[in-house]
């Protein structure tokens, strides 16, 4: 049986907060499961959605292995981060802000792949 990561328990920890201490526990999952809203309607994970109650929810509940996966979990770390412990400065908050635009840019592209064109490339100008 494979032992998965919990959601919870990973998001906590980039967050700064020991896994045991859970007085802001439904605050975090409020805000974990509104960023898997997001990566839903971007077409990342389960088509129907994905939402977490606790620490028993893992990520390869959400979405199996692979190369998207390391990026799911920073793009959930850091937007959790903003919406539950925004840093005070706003040179900060605008570096995260770049970094989730860019990982939303990827996760699109990899929930969305361009098709092969044998070789045949069509301008949008049509020439």
């Amino acid at each position: 049986m494979e032992i998965t990561e919990s959601v919870l328990t990973s998001v906590k920890k980039l967050l700064g907060i020991d896994e045991g201490y859970t007085h802001f526990d439904a605050d975090i999952v409020m805000h974990i499961n509104s960023v898997f809203s997001i990566l839903t309607q971007m077409g990342v994970g389960p088509a129907n959605g994905f939402s977490i109650t606790g620490k028993d929810e893992g990520w390869s509940d959400f979405i199996s292995g692979g190369a998207v996966l390391p990026l799911v979990k920073s793009y959930v770390g850091l937007k959790v981060r903003l919406l539950f412990d925004p840093p005070l400065s706003s040179a900060a908050v605008e570096s995260m802000n770049r970094q989730i635009s860019e990982f939303e840019w990827r996760l699109f592209v990899a929930a969305d792949p361009v098709e092969p064109t044998s070789g045949k490339e069509e301008l949008q100008n049509g020439a």
